[in-house]
């Protein structure tokens, strides 16, 4: 899915929320990465094949 150079990470990667962002719906409260994932604004993100996770929190 991801056309970037260095390839993004995919959406079963640990790192897949680091992602590029491909569509911002930030006034809604999410957005689509490259890789398929949905972040959502309230700390969940969402993955391609329907698994909901919690976005890990920085220290």
């Amino acid at each position: 899915m991801c056309d970037h150079s260095p390839q993004c990470p995919t959406a079963g990667d640990d790192a897949c929320c680091s992602a590029h962002v491909t569509a911002d719906h930030s006034e809604q409260g999410w957005c689509r990465l490259c890789n398929g994932v949905i972040v959502f604004d309230d700390g969940f993100y969402l993955t391609p094949d329907g698994h909901s996770v919690v976005l890990p929190r920085s220290a």
